[in-house]
Parts: C-alpha cells; structure tokens; sequence
C-alpha cells in the first residue's frame, strides 16, 4: 500500500468559502485523518468516496482528491446509503449542513442511524442556512434573529447529539472547528468504527452568524466551558485543571476538586463503550452550569445494516433455486414451440 500523505487527498480545485470561515478546518483535519486510516485500515485512495447535499459544507467533495457525490437538497444520507449497501469495499464519507441534514433530510438521517449504516456523517453546524443567504435552521437559537425571522425565532432548536442517541447511534462525537487535533483524532476513530458514526462540527459562519459558539469557543472561557472526553480518562476540565464531573447513576454535576471534600478520585472515568445510553445522553446535552463536552461521546458495537444485507444476500443465494438467467426462465410453466 502506497505511504499516503495529507497532500494525497488534498484536490487540484480552488477552495470557495469565504476567509475565516470554520469549514475550511475541518477540511484540513479530514485531509490529515485519512492517512493515517490507511494506515490503520490498509485501505487505497480509491475505497474513498465523499458524499454531500446542498450548502456551503456540500462543496467538500470538491476539494478532496477521492471519489465524489455532489447530490441534492437533503439526500446525502440516501445516496450515502446507496452506495454503501451497494459496494460495502468503499469507505464513505458525508459532509451536510445543520439545515441539509436536519431539516429537509432530516427524516433520511435519522433512519440512517437507526439502522447502522456504516457511513461517516460529518454535521457542520453552524446554526444557520449559509448558502442560501442566512435563514434560520433547526439549529438555530431560540429567539435568534435572521432573514426569515426578523423577531426572533420561536422554536426550540434540535440537539443533534440527543438526536442521534434518541435514534440509538452507535457512535457521536462533537469538537469544535478550531480543535483541528481533537477533529483528526475524532475522524480517525469515526472510520474505525463499525457502524454510523455521527460527527458534529461546530463551526463558524463568519457571513450570517458569526460567533455563534462565542460563548464556548472563545479561547478566554474554552478550558472552562467545554470539556474534552477521552474514554477511560477522568472527565477533569477548567483552566486550572480543577473542575471535573461526578455521575451518581441518573444525572452529571461539576464539582471543584479540593471543595466540599472532593478529590480526583471522585471524578467519574469517561466510558465511550457503556451500554448505559442515558449517560451518553446526559454527556451530550449537558448546559447551564456544566461545560459542553467535546470528543468522543458515544462509541458501542452493534450490528450494521450493510452487514445485515450482504449477509442476507448471501443466505437467500445459497437457498435459491435460480441461479442464473436461464434457471429463471425454465421456473414457471414452459412449453415449446415447434
């Protein structure tokens, strides 16, 4: 196998998204992913396949030097699911927007999840439609004001993490556009997994709405407001190293190590591959006084959908009586003619 580089898959085209923009990060910790899960996997350049809808994140594929579905409105998941129940060999990869996805193909990411297609999602969320020229979208804050909402919106926006652990995902993560590390490191497990792995981008929209994760991933308040999760790592956080969170079997709070008694020990070990769904539901719609948690949130083993078909095919072939063309031909009643 051929010693990949970032460079490999970086594509020949011009990258159309305005400066600053948090795309353009993500793009780059995909590029420095994929080497090293051929790494890994032992995988060529061309079991890669790159997916997208509609938006501004749809323009991915272009800049990737891969195999490539620029689709409609929605439909990334559907042809996503396609191509790998199709040719389970390709390793595929989506990028869709928070309104792409959410809203109109919405109803294909959800049922994507629930039935474990092994595709990797990458959910930019910015909190608003970008291409289209800043309406609001089932991310957006409730009472944010935009094109289509001059007096603010009035609905309660999706959490995608809960969203996904509500469908029974098998593997969540969330980072931040500028944690390009912790993104690389994310993706490199995504592709790992066997199975949907959802991942959710953070990013900015520096155009329509612009510093809408001010509040967490402005690096003055980051340490204490997000909190980053590595399975078998104590959940420990805060510019100081002094926060951390205890699970007490139903809910997470944040206690300050050296108060009230508390010491590291008390600091509850992350568990990615916990059966205990409600934990990974309360680690990803964590708010108020905890920190929003980044990494990896939720990674368990299930069976996929794509397996369930290749081996069902399989079954149904060794079982049939038809073979061939011919064999179907001669199944019913036949007569000849002479």
């Amino acid at each position: 196998m051929a010693n990949l580089t970032f460079k490999d898959f970086k594509s020949d085209q011009e990258v159309r998204w305005c400066p600053g923009c948090g795309d353009h990060a993500v793009l780059a910790a995909l590029q420095r992913a994929l080497p090293k899960v051929s790494q890994a996997l032992n995988y060529e350049k061309e079991r890669y396949v790159v997916v997208s809808g509609i938006g501004c994140s749809s323009r991915l594929p272009y800049y990737m030097d891969t195999y490539g579905f620029h689709s409609i409105h929605g439909r990334a998941t559907a042809i996503s699911t396609g191509i790998k129940v199709a040719n389970p060999t390709l390793t595929v990869w989506q990028a869709c927007g928070d309104g792409d996805a959410l809203a109109i193909g919405g109803n294909h990411f959800i049922h994507a999840i629930r039935r474990n297609i092994d595709i990797n999602v990458i959910l930019f969320n910015n909190q608003i439609y970008g291409l289209t020229k800043g309406q609001y979208s089932p991310t957006s804050k409730f009472g944010a004001i935009t094109k289509t909402s001059p007096y603010g919106t009035v609905e309660h926006p999706f959490n995608p993490g809960s969203l996904v652990l509500g469908a029974k995902g098998t593997f969540f993560a969330r980072s931040l556009d500028s944690e390009l590390k912790l993104n690389e490191e994310i993706m490199t497990q995504a592709a790992l997994h066997d199975g949907c792995s959802v991942m959710e981008m953070l990013t900015n929209c520096v155009i329509f709405n612009d510093g809408t994760h001010k509040a967490i991933s402005d690096p003055a308040v980051r340490a204490d407001r997000t909190i980053v999760l590595r399975h078998g790592e104590k959940m420990i956080y805060g510019k100081n190293r002094d926060r951390g969170l205890v699970f007490d079997g139903r809910s997470i709070r944040a206690v300050t190590i050296g108060q009230d008694g508390i010491t590291e020990d008390d600091i509850a070990v992350h568990d990615a591959h916990s059966d205990n769904i409600g934990f990974h539901m309360a680690l990803a719609d964590m708010k108020d006084d905890l920190p929003v948690a980044l990494g990896v949130i939720r990674d368990v083993k299930d069976i996929t959908y794509d397996d369930g078909v290749r081996d069902q095919v399989k079954d149904v072939m060794r079982s049939s009586r038809i073979h061939c063309m011919d064999d179907l031909l001669r199944s019913g009643s036949t007569w000849e003619v002479k």
